[in-house]
């Protein structure tokens, strides 16, 4: 008997039953007295029953309320994940089933529990079938008829020891129907045949039909047991057609090599690594390869070619093509050809270009040795035309870039390093839908050279025949100059070089703010028409997926790395393609919720516009989106003055006065425009020592106030030689210079009035012809200082991306952070630039009588300085 508590079915356990199960329970309950009663066992167990039946609870949560006092935990006791904490309570129970397991469990006799022969000592176990008990040696042969792979063990008195269901003459007759044994078999070579399969690696004993009942070979045999031989000759090693299908998609989803899981096999076979199993990673690696190209084949339908075998597969004919791209033929209405110009951008093909450098290769092996399987049939391009097409530009040198120092451009002829013969890989991708195309894969060899590029963009549109093409490349303003030039040297037949064929160039939207201000209207993706809500960056998503591929193919040949990334670009295609239901419903989704909210804001922006000047903007950009050819309407026609050009001008001014005589410079060595100029430079001199001296500290080193100090007396004597000069053209400079040396004895270097134009002002009298030369030069000033701090804040919003997206570790981010710093403190002097020669403007304004300055010159605030990245404080991002 058992004497029980009040069992009180309260908290998080009573709370967690369904309301229609509470009446189960409490049925249950009320058939005893629950008050010190005295139950049976089997009573106990009658409950426990009735209540598992209702609530599903476990045995060790019942009889953790018997002989206890307390309730169950309520529902606040825990926090988390309430299933663990559950678990932790009975994890001692579970670790005692597992021991159990390793001997012989509840088993006390020896009878076999299949057939109960008692002469029959039962000593083995399945551990690949269900838990069924102990059987002896004749059964455990004749249930596994039809299971030859599974994983056996024998009990030797003490504990369990691996076995093989070989070792207890279990063969594998192929040829006939399982059961059936050949009256002539022809035994494997050496009879020491190994199956690879997803759990182990065994060694089988294996008889081919050699009674004739059975015409086909050795490896026909094999195939129609779903076995694929290593070999075609007297085959020793085979894999099962399942372990190659799920080492097939593991390797598609996770990137596993084969090696990584060629020894999860070996040491599910043998952990120890006592009685490891023969050597079979070079035959798995060949089956493997072998497996997935016929794969390749069989999806595409080259196994039900009449005519045509396998080497006669045309190029890219195994590529998987984007089903949402416009292809004549197969998905578009006829006469598409004739669609107003207002809807041609429905039949356009959108593709981006990119390359990777991770997916680099080593100077291992050779194209005699590995020439790869797949010549051309899909991706990569085929290897023989393509390198006699790099002869021919071997002596090719890539242009430097006219935009901003891309490193695709000005890196494109650095060699891979020692050791390696790709630098990486190239591509061409449908941009809208993230697919590869035929043969858009290549090899680069020196960097992102042009020809590389030209050749992949021919293949992979070389039987396209539509008449619009969006084009994006990270540096498209570079590479589509002489573009169609090149192009025509390679194939006269593309469809680019056709004369109604229209292309429009395009920078991704990630990599436009790197570029210049002309390139970032040209080829921006919001300002072409059809080009919609697009952004280029497709072939970086799949870099993305790509990458952890990298350490696996930079160590394969040739032939083998192409063919596989064949396989894993095939892969990555079925994958987009299964999934465009959703993706596409999604764009539409997100394109379509808030079109009436842009169209009102629309057109509450066109309200405030004057028609003339909206009519004569809609014309412009009307004209420029039919013909490119027209003045673009978005690019910045003002052209901001530099001072280099300022100065230039000012020297010939003055050279054509000395030539004419009425030179009216007071000294041989400085002009008036030479002395406002030095007047400037020195400004600037200034404020770097300023924002040099703020960087001391208490604890500064010597070495650092050395520096400062040497610095700061430099400036003292050019100060002393600037106003030795400033004298002869301002003479009252001097009366000005002594009363600020009155009101502070000894100013440091850069508190030091230069006493120039804009700060003398109508004080004194001097020649309004060098206010005149500084306004100028503060114009040009002004003007250089935006440009700075607008490239620097770009650059700001770059890093930071590439910080927050790619870079991981302290010591990455450490100089990720220097490099911010030093961007920050261009900004900050580019501010400081412009905020003085902004001041410096409105006093020459004032002086010399100038209208409207300080509208054109506006006060440049802190929170006016953000990139168009960043929003305004307070905001979102727009």
């Amino acid at each position: 008997m058992v004497k029980v508590k009040k069992l009180k079915i309260t908290g998080s356990g009573f709370k967690a039953i369904d309301s229609s199960y509470r009446s189960d329970v409490n049925a249950a309950l009320a058939a005893f007295d629950w008050k010190e009663t005295n139950l049976s066992e089997s009573e106990l167990d009658v409950v426990w029953n009735r209540v598992n039946q209702s609530v599903g609870w476990d045995q060790g949560y019942v009889d953790s309320f018997v002989n206890k006092d307390e309730s169950p935990p309520q529902a606040d006791a825990q926090k988390g994940d309430k299933a663990m904490h559950e678990w932790m309570k009975h994890a001692d129970a579970y670790l005692r089933a597992l021991i159990m397991l390793e001997g012989r469990g509840q088993s006390t006799t020896d009878v076999c529990s299949q057939c109960r022969s008692l002469g029959h000592k039962a000593q083995y176990r399945c551990l690949s079938c269900d838990n069924l008990g102990l059987v002896c040696e004749t059964c455990v042969v004749s249930t596994h008829q039809r299971l030859p792979l599974h994983r056996i063990e024998f009990w030797n008195g003490a504990y369990f020891v691996k076995s093989s269901l070989k070792s207890l003459g279990l063969r594998i007759q192929l040829g006939h129907p399982i059961g059936e044994r050949c009256l002539r078999p022809n035994t494997a070579w050496g009879d020491d045949f190994i199956i690879i399969d997803c759990d182990q690696i065994h060694t089988v004993g294996l008889d081919y039909c050699g009674c004739g009942q059975s015409s086909e070979g050795q490896v026909e045999q094999l195939l129609k047991r779903r076995l694929y031989p290593a070999t075609v000759v007297n085959p020793k090693t085979a894999a099962t057609f399942r372990v190659l299908e799920t080492f097939e998609l593991l390797q598609y989803e996770s990137k596993l090599s084969a090696y990584e899981y060629y020894q999860t096999l070996a040491r599910l076979t043998d952990n120890t690594g006592l009685h490891a199993p023969k050597d079979r990673y070079p035959t798995f690696l060949r089956i493997v390869h072998q497996w997935r190209h016929l794969k390749l084949l069989k999806r595409t339908g080259r196994g039900h070619d009449p005519v045509r075998g396998v080497s006669e597969t045309r190029p890219g004919e195994c590529a998987l093509l984007c089903p949402p791209c416009p292809h004549p033929g197969i998905n578009l209405p006829e006469g598409w050809e004739k669609v107003d110009q207002s809807l041609k951008f429905l039949y356009a093909l959108n593709i981006a270009l990119d390359a990777c450098f991770r997916m680099k290769r080593k100077d291992c092996s050779s194209e005699a040795a590995d020439p790869g399987l797949s010549k051309g049939f899909a991706y990569v391009v085929e290897e023989s035309a393509f390198q006699e097409y790099l002869k021919k530009h071997e002596k090719e040198t890539e242009p430097k870039s006219t935009c901003s120092r891309h490193d695709a451009v000005n890196l494109a002829d650095m060699r891979p390093g020692q050791g390696y013969t790709s630098s990486g890989i190239a591509t061409v991708e449908c941009s809208r839908h993230n697919a590869k195309r035929p043969l858009a894969i290549c090899d680069m060899q020196r960097g992102e050279r042009y020809c590389n590029m030209d050749y992949i963009i021919i293949l992979s549109l070389q039987l396209c025949l539509l008449k619009l093409f969006f084009i994006s490349y990270d540096i498209a303003c570079q590479w589509f100059i002489h573009l169609l030039l090149r192009l025509s040297q390679i194939d006269l037949s593309s469809p680019l070089l056709q004369p109604d064929v229209e292309i429009r160039f395009l920078v991704p939207k990630f990599h436009l703010p790197a570029h210049i201000p002309a390139c970032r209207n040209r080829f921006a993706f919001m300002l072409t028409p059809g080009a919609a809500l697009g952004d280029g960056e497709a072939p970086e998503r799949g870099w993305g997926e790509l990458n952890p591929l990298a350490t696996s193919t930079r160590e394969m040949g040739p032939g083998t790395r192409r063919d596989t990334l064949d396989y894993h670009f095939g892969d990555y295609n079925w994958r987009k393609i299964i999934r465009l239901g959703d993706s596409l419903l999604k764009k539409l989704i997100t394109a379509t919720s808030d079109v009436a909210e842009h169209v009102i804001a629309h057109q509450e922006l066109e309200a405030t516009i004057s028609p003339d000047k909206l009519r004569s903007w809609t014309k412009a950009m009307v004209a420029w989106e039919l013909d490119s050819t027209n003045p673009n309407p978005y690019e910045v026609t003002v052209k901001t003055p530099t001072q280099a050009a300022v100065r230039r001008q000012l020297a010939e001014a003055e050279e054509k006065a000395l030539a004419t005589g009425v030179d009216i410079s007071l000294s041989d060595e400085v002009s008036p425009c030479s002395l406002i100029a030095m007047g400037i430079d020195l400004e600037g001199e200034q404020r770097s020592l300023k924002t040099l001296t703020k960087s001391l500290w208490d604890h500064s080193q010597d070495r650092q106030i050395t520096r400062v100090k040497l610095r700061s007396n430099a400036l003292t004597r050019k100060l002393e030689e600037w106003f030795s000069r400033l004298q002869l053209y301002i003479p009252a400079s001097i009366s000005l210079r002594k009363r600020e040396l009155q009101r502070k004895e000894s100013p440091k270097p850069f508190e030091v009035a230069l006493w120039l134009p804009s700060q003398i002002g109508k004080s004194v009298p001097f020649d309004r012809s060098l206010a005149d030369i500084e306004y100028k030069l503060r114009n040009a000033q002004a003007h250089e200082a935006l440009g700075v701090l607008r490239r620097n804040l770009q650059i700001r919003a770059t890093l930071y991306d590439i910080k927050d997206r790619w870079l991981r570790g302290q010591g990455a981010n450490t100089r990720a952070l220097n490099a911010l710093a030093t961007v920050q403190a261009r900004i900050v002097a580019a501010r400081d630039e412009y905020r003085q020669a902004q001041a410096a403007l409105l006093a020459l304004a004032d002086l010399l009588g100038y209208a409207n300055v300080d509208q054109e010159f506006l006060p440049l605030e802190d929170k006016d300085i953000r990139s168009m990245v960043e929003a305004e404080p307070g905001q979102g991002e727009t």
